[in-house]
């Protein structure tokens, strides 16, 4: 079994989400020990933002230019990775209502027409089905507890529609928020999103199937 822990976090050693990463890989580990884990670090290892040269090759252009070729190379580089996994585990901190830029940057790169999606006469199909993502979802304020709050983060619901565009129907939120609310809401946030760890860990322990979150 091959797992990716992809991180995006600007705060390195600080970080909470990067902090639930490790934790969520380690327990996978723990659960199956014959997993083998590869590490992205978007902070460190960021595709450049999609543009033009990004896209060249894609529309079958009569002759690619260097920058395209060196493009699309991060492309296939980061779309093979990708679909090569079976288990993906996603640190998603909440940067100004969205995801990260650089997460956005890979995911961009990772919708690719004919690798994981098709368009069919009757609308697209994902092609990366089978797979279990695994979101260590992190948010300074509350955003989970009311409608409003719902409404304005487009964090966990962007990751939940493109991934399920791409044919993942199996993907699971840990979730720490409330992180900038003072140091006890902190911690007790924490604590929370490592109970929902260690839980579903125990779950899948027991069914002997790859279950982490809920």
């Amino acid at each position: 079994m091959k797992l990716l822990q992809v991180d995006s976090s600007v705060l390195g050693t600080n970080s909470v989400s990067r902090q639930l990463t490790a934790e969520i890989v380690a327990e996978w580990r723990r659960v199956h020990p014959d997993t083998t884990v590869e590490h992205l670090d978007l902070a460190v290892d960021t595709p450049n933002h999609f543009d033009a040269n990004a896209l060249g090759i894609k529309v079958a252009v009569a002759e690619p230019t260097e920058a395209q070729k060196r493009e699309n190379a991060v492309s296939e580089k980061l779309v093979s990775q990708f679909l090569a996994s079976d288990v993906i585990v996603v640190g998603a901190p909440l940067y100004n209502f969205s995801v990260p830029s650089q997460l956005k940057a890979w995911i961009d790169r990772l919708a690719q027409v004919g690798r994981t999606f098709k368009y069919t006469e009757k609308g697209p199909v994902g092609l990366a089905g089978g797979k279990t993502v695994i979101v260590a979802s992190t948010r300074g304020g509350l955003y989970s507890t009311s409608e409003g709050g719902r409404a304005m983060e487009h964090q966990e619901s962007y990751l939940k529609v493109v991934f399920g565009f791409f044919g993942i129907t199996d993907v699971r939120i840990v979730r720490a928020e409330g992180l900038a609310m003072g140091e006890a809401a902190k911690a007790a946030a924490i604590e929370s999103a490592r109970a929902e760890i260690r839980t579903a860990s125990a779950e899948a322990a027991n069914q002997g199937v790859a279950t982490l979150a809920a």
